[in-house]
């Protein structure tokens, strides 16, 4: 495939849960949605509960088919059976339960499941098995039972999962909500990396803290996208986050307060650690 081609690419599509035929009108959930995502992109999905944020998730892996328009991975076609197969091979999915993710009785032996339904050689299986560990900070784990690891462990092991398969594409859909903080820094740093090594990253999440970290956000509300850009650009956009029921960036919130006070504060700032620099920065030079 061209590198210049979208590896997501949606157009027109459109999808509702139930049919004609329950006696109910449909609930559009989808409308006509536009979308391309490009190889090695991060893209964040944001948007209130129903915007369909899961739907466009289940949509982009072929778990769910649009009732309308078109969508094409990597140039596939979803709706082909026979494209099927290989787009679940390009297009990983982290969950937001991990429990729910696990499998295997040994954390290698999870992390060999989806490579055995791939028909991966055993040899080649167990070199990515000790690869994928080490990458996702569960090397010396091997033998241990899924199920006694800790909630951020597990969340590692469901991505160690899906990197064995080597996928183009990851996507975490809300797969750091049931976290506490250490669980959620540690899935987020293995997603950076991941996205430093040019996997293409797609993080469904309600956290603008966590959104920051994508070098785009798509916020998702009424079956369209409604806000599309870098970060910065997006948390400008104070009272419609509001409509959206997503909060302001804390560093966000201050940088704005204090460009308000007349403090000369970059306007790109997103993230605390560059409204702390960028602080210190000025208070040096006065």
């Amino acid at each position: 495939m061209d590198k210049m081609e979208p590896i997501l690419q949606l157009d027109g599509v459109g999808y509702h849960y139930g049919s004609p035929g329950d006696g109910n009108d449909p609930e559009w959930i989808l409308t006509g949605l536009n979308l391309c995502v490009n190889p090695g992109e991060y893209l964040a999905v944001m948007g209130p509960n129903g915007s369909g944020k899961s739907t466009l998730a289940k949509l982009m892996n072929g778990l769910l088919t649009p009732i309308t328009g078109k969508i094409r991975v990597a140039g596939l076609d979803p709706g082909n059976d026979r494209d099927l197969p290989l787009i679940r091979r390009k297009v990983g999915m982290v969950f937001q339960n991990p429990d729910n993710q696990i499998v295997g009785t040994t954390v290698k032996d999870d992390v060999a499941f989806g490579m055995e339904n791939m028909g991966v050689p055993r040899k080649q299986m167990l070199i990515r098995i000790r690869e994928v560990l080490e990458r996702t900070g569960l090397a010396g784990l091997e033998e241990a039972s899924p199920h006694h690891l800790s909630g951020g462990q597990k969340q590692r092991l469901a991505i160690a999962g899906v990197i064995a398969m080597q996928p183009e594409v990851i996507i975490f859909d809300e797969a750091t909500s049931m976290l506490d903080p250490t669980g959620r820094r540690e899935v987020l740093e293995v997603m950076g990396e991941l996205y430093q090594g040019g996997t293409t990253i797609i993080h469904i999440t309600h956290s603008p803290q966590e959104a920051i970290r994508a070098e785009r956000v798509l916020v998702l509300a009424e079956g369209q996208p409604q806000l599309d850009g870098p970060p910065a650009e997006l948390f400008r956009h104070r009272e419609q986050l509001a409509d959206w029921s997503l909060e302001m960036p804390l560093a966000a919130e201050l940088k704005e307060r204090l460009r308000c006070h007349g403090m000369p504060i970059r306007e790109d700032i997103t993230g605390m650690e560059e409204l702390v620099e960028d602080l210190w920065t000025l208070l040096s030079k006065a």
